[in-house]
Protein backbone atom coordinates (compact mmCIF):
# COMPACT_ATOMS: atom_id res chain seq x y z
CA UNK A 1 0.00 0.00 0.00
CA UNK A 2 1.48 3.41 -1.22
CA UNK A 3 1.72 5.57 1.95
CA UNK A 4 2.02 9.91 1.56
CA UNK A 5 4.79 11.35 2.88
CA UNK A 6 2.90 14.31 5.21
CA UNK A 7 5.14 16.90 7.22
CA UNK A 8 2.78 16.78 10.18
CA UNK A 9 4.39 13.29 11.22
CA UNK A 10 7.63 15.62 11.93
CA UNK A 11 5.15 18.05 14.15
CA UNK A 12 4.19 14.49 16.07
CA UNK A 13 7.83 13.44 16.74
CA UNK A 14 8.87 17.03 18.29
CA UNK A 15 5.13 17.15 20.75
CA UNK A 16 6.38 13.27 21.75
CA UNK A 17 9.23 14.27 22.88
CA UNK A 18 8.47 17.45 24.27
CA UNK A 19 5.44 16.27 25.98
CA UNK A 20 6.67 13.44 27.59
CA UNK A 21 3.18 12.35 28.63
CA UNK A 22 2.46 15.42 30.16
CA UNK A 23 -0.02 16.91 27.53
CA UNK A 24 -2.28 15.40 24.78
CA UNK A 25 -2.11 16.48 21.04
CA UNK A 26 -5.04 17.88 19.47
CA UNK A 27 -5.06 17.37 15.56
CA UNK A 28 -7.55 19.62 14.18
CA UNK A 29 -8.60 19.51 10.07
CA UNK A 30 -11.30 19.12 7.91
CA UNK A 31 -12.57 15.55 7.06
CA UNK A 32 -10.46 13.42 4.61
CA UNK A 33 -7.15 15.38 5.31
CA UNK A 34 -5.38 12.31 6.57
CA UNK A 35 -5.67 13.16 10.32
CA UNK A 36 -6.61 9.01 10.95
CA UNK A 37 -3.86 7.92 8.54
CA UNK A 38 -0.86 9.52 9.80
CA UNK A 39 -2.29 8.69 13.26
CA UNK A 40 -1.43 5.11 12.40
CA UNK A 41 0.95 5.31 11.07
CA UNK A 42 2.75 7.60 13.66
CA UNK A 43 1.21 5.19 16.47
CA UNK A 44 2.96 1.72 14.70
CA UNK A 45 6.24 3.41 14.02
CA UNK A 46 6.56 5.22 17.25
CA UNK A 47 5.30 3.19 19.64
CA UNK A 48 5.34 -0.72 21.27
CA UNK A 49 1.55 -0.68 21.31
CA UNK A 50 -1.23 1.63 20.70
CA UNK A 51 -4.83 1.78 20.46
CA UNK A 52 -7.56 3.46 18.17
CA UNK A 53 -10.61 4.39 18.94
CA UNK A 54 -12.86 5.65 16.25
CA UNK A 55 -15.94 7.82 17.59
CA UNK A 56 -17.85 7.62 14.86
CA UNK A 57 -18.50 3.98 14.66
CA UNK A 58 -17.44 2.78 18.29
CA UNK A 59 -19.54 0.41 20.05
CA UNK A 60 -21.65 1.10 22.93
CA UNK A 61 -19.32 -1.14 25.04
CA UNK A 62 -16.80 1.24 24.86
CA UNK A 63 -18.79 3.73 25.24
CA UNK A 64 -20.24 2.57 28.31
CA UNK A 65 -16.71 2.02 29.31
CA UNK A 66 -16.11 5.78 29.42
CA UNK A 67 -19.30 6.31 31.00
CA UNK A 68 -19.24 4.26 33.50
CA UNK A 69 -15.43 2.93 34.82
CA UNK A 70 -13.34 6.04 34.13
CA UNK A 71 -13.48 6.62 37.56
CA UNK A 72 -11.59 3.70 38.02
CA UNK A 73 -8.48 3.68 36.03
CA UNK A 74 -7.20 0.33 36.54
CA UNK A 75 -9.86 -1.24 35.57
CA UNK A 76 -10.94 1.19 32.87
CA UNK A 77 -7.11 0.45 30.77
CA UNK A 78 -7.62 -3.39 31.61
CA UNK A 79 -11.25 -3.85 30.17
CA UNK A 80 -9.71 -1.56 26.90
CA UNK A 81 -6.90 -3.36 26.77
CA UNK A 82 -9.00 -6.75 26.61
CA UNK A 83 -11.67 -5.31 24.23
CA UNK A 84 -9.14 -4.50 21.85
CA UNK A 85 -6.99 -7.27 22.94
CA UNK A 86 -4.17 -5.07 22.47
CA UNK A 87 -1.35 -4.97 25.37
CA UNK A 88 -0.60 -1.61 26.77
CA UNK A 89 3.08 -0.62 27.88
CA UNK A 90 3.54 2.23 30.74
CA UNK A 91 5.29 5.14 29.05
CA UNK A 92 5.39 2.95 25.43
CA UNK A 93 1.67 3.18 24.30
CA UNK A 94 -0.39 5.39 22.60
CA UNK A 95 -3.89 5.92 23.07
CA UNK A 96 -5.95 7.39 19.80
CA UNK A 97 -9.24 9.47 20.23
CA UNK A 98 -10.35 9.37 16.39
CA UNK A 99 -13.27 11.86 15.50
CA UNK A 100 -13.16 12.61 19.45
CA UNK A 101 -15.95 15.43 18.75
CA UNK A 102 -18.56 12.49 17.93
CA UNK A 103 -17.98 11.96 21.98
CA UNK A 104 -17.08 14.81 23.45
CA UNK A 105 -17.04 13.54 26.97
CA UNK A 106 -13.89 11.50 26.10
CA UNK A 107 -12.13 14.49 25.05
CA UNK A 108 -13.04 15.98 28.49
CA UNK A 109 -11.45 12.76 30.33
CA UNK A 110 -8.06 14.02 28.72
CA UNK A 111 -7.25 16.00 31.92
CA UNK A 112 -7.75 12.61 33.78
CA UNK A 113 -5.96 10.30 31.74
CA UNK A 114 -2.55 12.59 31.00
CA UNK A 115 -2.31 13.17 35.08
CA UNK A 116 -3.00 9.24 35.36
CA UNK A 117 0.40 9.32 33.38
CA UNK A 118 0.59 6.07 32.24
CA UNK A 119 0.16 6.45 28.18
CA UNK A 120 0.16 9.04 25.34
CA UNK A 121 -2.57 10.48 24.07
CA UNK A 122 -3.50 11.78 20.55
CA UNK A 123 -7.05 12.89 19.55
CA UNK A 124 -8.25 13.73 16.03
CA UNK A 125 -11.59 15.86 15.05
CA UNK A 126 -13.41 17.69 12.85
CA UNK A 127 -15.78 20.47 13.57
CA UNK A 128 -14.21 20.30 16.84
CA UNK A 129 -14.31 24.19 18.02
CA UNK A 130 -18.27 24.29 17.02
CA UNK A 131 -20.41 24.82 19.66
CA UNK A 132 -22.55 21.96 19.34
CA UNK A 133 -19.29 19.74 20.30
CA UNK A 134 -17.98 21.20 23.20
CA UNK A 135 -21.36 23.51 24.73
CA UNK A 136 -21.74 20.20 27.91
CA UNK A 137 -17.60 19.38 28.69
CA UNK A 138 -14.90 21.23 30.06
CA UNK A 139 -12.08 21.97 27.54
CA UNK A 140 -8.79 20.32 29.16
CA UNK A 141 -6.16 22.84 29.58
CA UNK A 142 -3.69 19.78 28.93
CA UNK A 143 -4.01 19.75 25.47
CA UNK A 144 -1.84 20.92 22.67
CA UNK A 145 -3.18 21.82 19.12
CA UNK A 146 -2.19 22.09 16.15
CA UNK A 147 -3.71 22.11 12.34
CA UNK A 148 -3.67 19.47 9.48
CA UNK A 149 -4.15 20.90 6.04
CA UNK A 150 -4.77 19.26 2.74
CA UNK A 151 -1.50 17.64 1.12
CA UNK A 152 0.58 21.14 -0.27
CA UNK A 153 2.57 21.46 -3.36
CA UNK A 154 5.85 19.76 -1.51
CA UNK A 155 4.10 16.83 -0.83
CA UNK A 156 2.44 16.52 -3.80
CA UNK A 157 6.13 16.82 -5.58
CA UNK A 158 7.16 13.84 -2.60
CA UNK A 159 4.17 11.63 -3.95
CA UNK A 160 4.95 12.27 -7.44
CA UNK A 161 8.61 10.98 -6.03
CA UNK A 162 10.16 14.35 -6.71
CA UNK A 163 12.32 15.71 -3.89
CA UNK A 164 14.74 17.46 -5.23
CA UNK A 165 12.39 20.36 -6.85
CA UNK A 166 11.83 22.01 -3.93
CA UNK A 167 15.24 22.52 -2.25
CA UNK A 168 16.26 24.70 -5.36
CA UNK A 169 12.28 26.78 -5.82
CA UNK A 170 13.46 27.57 -2.00
CA UNK A 171 17.65 28.23 -2.68
CA UNK A 172 15.76 30.56 -5.76
CA UNK A 173 13.48 32.38 -3.80
CA UNK A 174 15.85 33.71 -0.89
CA UNK A 175 18.26 34.83 -3.91
CA UNK A 176 15.57 35.91 -5.74
CA UNK A 177 17.47 34.04 -8.93
CA UNK A 178 15.25 32.98 -11.91
CA UNK A 179 14.88 29.60 -12.60
CA UNK A 180 15.06 29.42 -15.84
CA UNK A 181 12.60 28.52 -19.10
CA UNK A 182 13.15 24.98 -19.26
CA UNK A 183 12.75 24.50 -15.35
CA UNK A 184 10.40 26.80 -14.68
CA UNK A 185 8.26 25.35 -17.47
CA UNK A 186 8.76 22.19 -15.79
CA UNK A 187 7.36 23.14 -12.28
CA UNK A 188 4.31 24.95 -13.27
CA UNK A 189 3.39 21.66 -15.17
CA UNK A 190 3.61 20.02 -11.98
CA UNK A 191 2.34 23.01 -10.33
CA UNK A 192 -0.76 22.58 -12.55
CA UNK A 193 -1.67 19.52 -11.82
CA UNK A 194 -1.53 20.09 -8.33
CA UNK A 195 -3.98 22.68 -8.28
CA UNK A 196 -6.22 20.03 -10.47
CA UNK A 197 -6.00 17.24 -8.67
CA UNK A 198 -5.91 19.07 -4.85
CA UNK A 199 -4.05 17.94 -2.12
CA UNK A 200 -6.79 15.66 -0.39
CA UNK A 201 -5.13 12.55 0.21
CA UNK A 202 -7.61 10.10 -1.72
CA UNK A 203 -7.67 12.34 -4.69
CA UNK A 204 -3.99 12.12 -4.77
CA UNK A 205 -3.81 8.55 -4.53
CA UNK A 206 -6.02 7.82 -6.75
CA UNK A 207 -4.21 10.34 -9.40
CA UNK A 208 -1.19 8.42 -8.50
CA UNK A 209 -2.32 4.86 -9.38
CA UNK A 210 -4.79 6.10 -12.38
CA UNK A 211 -3.01 9.73 -13.74
CA UNK A 212 -6.69 9.92 -14.83
CA UNK A 213 -8.33 13.08 -14.25
CA UNK A 214 -12.12 11.85 -14.49
CA UNK A 215 -11.48 9.04 -11.53
CA UNK A 216 -10.13 11.91 -9.54
CA UNK A 217 -12.69 14.03 -10.06
CA UNK A 218 -14.84 11.06 -8.92
CA UNK A 219 -13.14 10.63 -5.53
CA UNK A 220 -13.90 14.80 -5.10
CA UNK A 221 -17.29 14.46 -5.84
CA UNK A 222 -17.66 11.82 -3.05
CA UNK A 223 -15.46 14.71 -0.77
CA UNK A 224 -17.86 17.41 -1.11
CA UNK A 225 -20.91 14.95 -0.74
CA UNK A 226 -19.36 14.13 2.48
CA UNK A 227 -19.04 17.44 3.00
CA UNK A 228 -22.68 18.07 2.67
CA UNK A 229 -23.47 15.33 4.55
CA UNK A 230 -21.72 17.05 7.75
CA UNK A 231 -23.58 20.35 7.11
CA UNK A 232 -26.94 18.39 7.55
CA UNK A 233 -25.67 17.02 10.86
CA UNK A 234 -23.80 19.32 12.46
CA UNK A 235 -25.33 22.94 11.39
CA UNK A 236 -28.96 21.76 12.56
CA UNK A 237 -31.18 24.84 12.46
CA UNK A 238 -29.30 26.94 9.83
CA UNK A 239 -28.09 23.92 7.59
CA UNK A 240 -30.09 26.04 4.28
CA UNK A 241 -28.09 28.99 5.33
CA UNK A 242 -24.48 27.10 5.01
CA UNK A 243 -25.35 25.40 1.92
CA UNK A 244 -26.80 29.07 0.79
CA UNK A 245 -22.92 30.18 1.57
CA UNK A 246 -21.44 26.76 -0.17
CA UNK A 247 -23.01 26.53 -3.07
CA UNK A 248 -22.31 29.95 -3.94
CA UNK A 249 -18.26 30.15 -3.13
CA UNK A 250 -17.50 29.61 -6.98
CA UNK A 251 -19.65 32.44 -8.47
CA UNK A 252 -18.54 34.88 -6.01
CA UNK A 253 -14.99 33.75 -6.56
CA UNK A 254 -15.49 34.51 -10.48
CA UNK A 255 -16.78 38.15 -10.54
CA UNK A 256 -14.00 41.03 -10.58
CA UNK A 257 -14.30 42.01 -6.82
CA UNK A 258 -14.48 38.67 -5.18
CA UNK A 259 -15.75 40.15 -2.02
CA UNK A 260 -18.76 37.93 -0.84
CA UNK A 261 -22.06 39.75 -1.39
CA UNK A 262 -25.33 38.03 0.38
CA UNK A 263 -27.38 39.76 -2.11
CA UNK A 264 -26.55 37.15 -4.63
CA UNK A 265 -28.72 34.70 -2.41
CA UNK A 266 -31.68 37.10 -1.46
CA UNK A 267 -31.83 40.77 -1.82
CA UNK A 268 -33.24 40.61 1.65
CA UNK A 269 -30.12 38.81 3.52
CA UNK A 270 -28.28 40.66 5.82
CA UNK A 271 -25.01 39.19 7.55
CA UNK A 272 -26.13 39.24 10.95
CA UNK A 273 -28.16 36.29 10.25
CA UNK A 274 -25.58 34.60 8.05
CA UNK A 275 -23.14 35.35 10.12
CA UNK A 276 -22.96 32.01 12.07
CA UNK A 277 -23.18 29.71 8.70
CA UNK A 278 -19.72 31.72 7.41
CA UNK A 279 -18.53 31.04 11.26
CA UNK A 280 -19.51 26.98 11.07
CA UNK A 281 -17.75 26.84 7.23
CA UNK A 282 -14.74 28.63 8.82
CA UNK A 283 -14.35 26.57 12.06
CA UNK A 284 -15.09 23.09 9.80
CA UNK A 285 -11.83 24.34 8.03
CA UNK A 286 -13.44 23.76 4.64
CA UNK A 287 -13.30 27.34 3.51
CA UNK A 288 -10.09 30.02 4.30
CA UNK A 289 -12.00 33.25 5.17
CA UNK A 290 -10.03 36.15 3.99
CA UNK A 291 -11.34 39.40 5.82
CA UNK A 292 -10.65 42.95 4.93
CA UNK A 293 -8.70 45.10 7.22
CA UNK A 294 -9.58 48.58 6.64
CA UNK A 295 -6.18 50.28 8.10
CA UNK A 296 -3.08 48.61 8.11
CA UNK A 297 -1.67 51.37 9.81
CA UNK A 298 -3.02 50.18 12.88
CA UNK A 299 -2.79 46.20 12.72
CA UNK A 300 -4.16 43.55 9.81
CA UNK A 301 -6.34 41.93 13.22
CA UNK A 302 -7.48 45.04 14.89
CA UNK A 303 -8.96 46.59 11.84
CA UNK A 304 -10.48 43.48 10.06
CA UNK A 305 -14.07 44.07 9.05
CA UNK A 306 -15.70 40.38 9.53
CA UNK A 307 -18.97 41.88 7.55
CA UNK A 308 -16.90 42.46 4.37
CA UNK A 309 -14.81 39.14 3.51
CA UNK A 310 -13.74 36.71 0.80
CA UNK A 311 -14.61 32.84 0.81
CA UNK A 312 -11.84 30.65 -0.41
CA UNK A 313 -12.37 26.96 -0.34
CA UNK A 314 -10.10 25.34 1.53
CA UNK A 315 -8.72 23.17 -1.21
CA UNK A 316 -8.23 24.05 -4.43
CA UNK A 317 -8.83 21.18 -6.30
CA UNK A 318 -12.59 20.49 -4.85
CA UNK A 319 -12.93 24.03 -5.62
CA UNK A 320 -12.91 22.94 -9.91
CA UNK A 321 -15.12 19.95 -9.20
CA UNK A 322 -17.54 22.38 -6.82
CA UNK A 323 -17.67 24.38 -9.54
CA UNK A 324 -19.11 22.19 -11.95
CA UNK A 325 -20.54 20.06 -9.65
CA UNK A 326 -23.68 19.78 -11.69
CA UNK A 327 -22.14 18.66 -14.84
CA UNK A 328 -20.36 16.09 -15.83
CA UNK A 329 -16.79 15.93 -15.65
CA UNK A 330 -16.06 16.23 -19.43
CA UNK A 331 -18.03 19.62 -19.33
CA UNK A 332 -15.51 20.98 -16.85
CA UNK A 333 -13.74 23.34 -19.17
CA UNK A 334 -11.53 24.59 -16.05
CA UNK A 335 -9.08 21.36 -16.38
CA UNK A 336 -8.39 21.81 -20.05
CA UNK A 337 -7.70 25.97 -19.59
CA UNK A 338 -5.47 25.37 -16.51
CA UNK A 339 -3.44 22.45 -18.34
CA UNK A 340 -2.93 24.58 -21.02
CA UNK A 341 -2.77 27.89 -19.77
CA UNK A 342 -5.63 29.87 -21.34
CA UNK A 343 -7.19 30.72 -18.10
CA UNK A 344 -9.82 33.51 -18.65
CA UNK A 345 -10.03 36.82 -16.03
CA UNK A 346 -12.87 35.40 -14.43
CA UNK A 347 -11.15 32.08 -14.46
CA UNK A 348 -8.30 34.17 -12.13
CA UNK A 349 -9.99 32.63 -8.89
CA UNK A 350 -8.35 29.63 -9.23
CA UNK A 351 -4.57 31.05 -8.84
CA UNK A 352 -6.15 33.71 -5.88
CA UNK A 353 -7.40 30.00 -4.66
CA UNK A 354 -4.51 28.47 -4.27
CA UNK A 355 -2.71 31.42 -3.21
CA UNK A 356 -5.48 31.81 -0.17
CA UNK A 357 -4.62 27.84 0.43
CA UNK A 358 -0.75 28.00 0.81
CA UNK A 359 -0.74 30.95 2.85
CA UNK A 360 -3.42 29.73 5.12
CA UNK A 361 -1.06 26.74 4.85
CA UNK A 362 1.84 28.92 6.03
CA UNK A 363 0.12 29.86 9.41
CA UNK A 364 -1.03 33.04 8.00
CA UNK A 365 -4.40 34.24 9.04
CA UNK A 366 -5.79 36.32 5.37
CA UNK A 367 -6.40 39.54 4.85
CA UNK A 368 -6.88 41.73 2.09
CA UNK A 369 -7.11 45.32 1.83
CA UNK A 370 -10.03 46.96 -0.21
CA UNK A 371 -11.40 50.78 -0.66
CA UNK A 372 -13.72 51.99 -2.77
CA UNK A 373 -13.01 55.78 -2.87
CA UNK A 374 -14.66 56.98 -7.08
CA UNK A 375 -14.32 60.68 -5.92
CA UNK A 376 -10.54 60.46 -4.61
CA UNK A 377 -8.75 58.00 -7.27
CA UNK A 378 -5.47 57.85 -5.28
CA UNK A 379 -7.82 55.76 -2.32
CA UNK A 380 -9.57 53.36 -4.90
CA UNK A 381 -7.69 50.30 -4.76
CA UNK A 382 -7.46 46.37 -4.14
CA UNK A 383 -5.17 44.30 -2.62
CA UNK A 384 -5.70 40.85 -3.14
CA UNK A 385 -3.77 39.93 -0.24
CA UNK A 386 -1.79 41.42 3.01
CA UNK A 387 0.23 39.42 5.37
CA UNK A 388 2.71 40.45 8.23
CA UNK A 389 6.48 39.91 7.08
CA UNK A 390 9.30 41.59 9.86
CA UNK A 391 6.64 42.88 11.64
CA UNK A 392 5.70 44.92 8.83
CA UNK A 393 2.98 44.89 6.30
CA UNK A 394 3.59 42.89 3.02
CA UNK A 395 1.00 43.17 -0.07
CA UNK A 396 0.80 40.62 -2.56
CA UNK A 397 -0.89 40.65 -5.79
CA UNK A 398 -2.16 38.08 -7.54
CA UNK A 399 -1.74 37.77 -11.61
CA UNK A 400 -3.12 35.06 -13.57
CA UNK A 401 -2.47 37.01 -16.59
CA UNK A 402 0.50 38.96 -17.64
CA UNK A 403 0.66 41.78 -14.85
CA UNK A 404 1.69 45.03 -17.04
CA UNK A 405 -0.38 47.09 -14.64
CA UNK A 406 -0.46 47.26 -10.82
CA UNK A 407 -2.01 50.43 -10.13
CA UNK A 408 -3.69 49.22 -6.80
CA UNK A 409 -0.25 48.11 -5.79
CA UNK A 410 1.84 51.33 -6.68
CA UNK A 411 -0.95 53.19 -4.34
CA UNK A 412 -1.46 51.01 -1.82
CA UNK A 413 2.96 51.34 -1.17
CA UNK A 414 2.50 54.90 -1.75
CA UNK A 415 -0.34 55.25 0.95
CA UNK A 416 1.16 53.19 3.49
CA UNK A 417 5.19 53.55 2.93
CA UNK A 418 6.47 53.31 6.47
CA UNK A 419 4.71 50.30 7.25
CA UNK A 420 5.37 48.05 4.54
CA UNK A 421 8.30 45.49 4.08
CA UNK A 422 8.60 44.21 0.61
CA UNK A 423 5.44 44.32 -2.24
CA UNK A 424 4.74 40.54 -4.19
CA UNK A 425 3.39 40.04 -7.48
CA UNK A 426 3.08 36.30 -7.59
CA UNK A 427 2.28 35.47 -11.35
CA UNK A 428 2.88 32.50 -13.51
CA UNK A 429 6.29 33.67 -15.08
CA UNK A 430 9.64 33.73 -13.55
CA UNK A 431 11.20 35.13 -10.92
CA UNK A 432 12.08 39.32 -11.75
CA UNK A 433 12.40 42.39 -9.57
CA UNK A 434 11.57 45.54 -10.99
CA UNK A 435 10.72 48.94 -9.35
CA UNK A 436 11.15 47.24 -6.22
CA UNK A 437 8.62 44.89 -6.66
CA UNK A 438 8.81 41.34 -6.22
CA UNK A 439 7.68 39.42 -8.98
CA UNK A 440 7.65 35.79 -7.93
CA UNK A 441 6.14 32.33 -9.70
CA UNK A 442 2.58 31.31 -8.05
CA UNK A 443 4.05 28.23 -6.90
CA UNK A 444 6.34 30.05 -4.55
CA UNK A 445 3.98 31.66 -2.48
CA UNK A 446 4.71 28.51 -0.07
CA UNK A 447 7.77 30.36 1.27
CA UNK A 448 5.67 33.55 1.85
Amino acid sequence: MYRLKRKIYNDLLAWKKRSNGETALMIDGARRVGKSFVCEQFAESEYKSHIIIDFGKAPNDVLDLFKNDSSNLDLFFAKLSAFYSKTLYKRESVIVFDEVQQFPYARQLIKYLVADGRYDYIETGSLIRLKKNVQDIIIPSEEEHIEMFALDFEEFLWALGDHATTPLIKQCFKSKTPLGQALHRKIMNDFRQYILVGGMPQAVLEYIKTKDFESVDIVKRRILSLYRNDVSKFAEGYEDKVFAIFDEIPGQLSKAEKKYRLSSISKQARFRSYEDSFVWLNEAMIVNTCFNATDPNIGLALSADHATQKCYMADTGLLITHTFLDSPYIENDLYKAILFDKLGINEGMIIENIVAQMLRRNGHKLYFYSRNDKEHRENHMEIDFLITEKKKIAPIEVKSGSPKFHSSLDKFRKKFSRGISNSYILYTKDVMVKDDIIFLPIYMAMFL
